[in-house]
């Protein structure tokens, strides 16, 4: 098996933190380049619907910034060591941004927690990792939390 280029997406929830060591593992295992990936969630192109009062744009530019700052700083120590690493925040769709990525970058694995939404949020935005399975144009590893560590 050859594995070059490992795609970590994450939304720095505690089901992406529960992935990381193994993204992390397949990584050193076949010295691959690992990319981590955030996507801002963009609720205007997901729905179509216009958001009164505020600019969409703003909001935007406001989540990037966090999210670039956040995607620098967490995982630091869990990626020192590795040889490469690339970050990249996009906009969109979660899944689409994941499986558009993958195909540009012609990723060999995906490892990406699962985050179990439910009710209204699971309405809102889905199942990112069911929806990344079913359509990857690679192998996909998803990685739960063990019930015993669920809060």
């Amino acid at each position: 098996m050859k594995i070059e280029r490992i795609l970590f997406p994450t939304d720095f929830s505690e089901g992406s933190s529960y992935a990381l060591p193994y993204a992390v593992d397949l990584t050193r295992h076949y010295n691959a380049k690992l990319y981590i990936l955030h996507v801002v969630y963009d609720i205007k192109q997901a729905t179509g619907v216009h958001i009164p009062h505020i600019s969409s744009d703003e909001v935007f530019r406001e989540l990037n910034e966090w999210a670039v700052k956040e995607i620098s700083s967490c995982y630091v120590e869990e990626v020192r060591g590795l040889p490469q690493v690339e970050k990249k925040v996009v906009k969109g769709i979660p899944a689409e941004e994941i499986l558009n990525f993958a195909r540009d970058e012609k990723i060999d694995i995906i490892v990406m927690g699962t985050y179990g939404r439910v009710g209204l949020q699971r309405l809102i935005f889905g199942n990112t990792a069911e929806r990344v399975v079913r359509t990857a144009p690679c192998p996909v590893m998803t990685v739960k939390i063990p019930e015993h560590r669920k809060a």
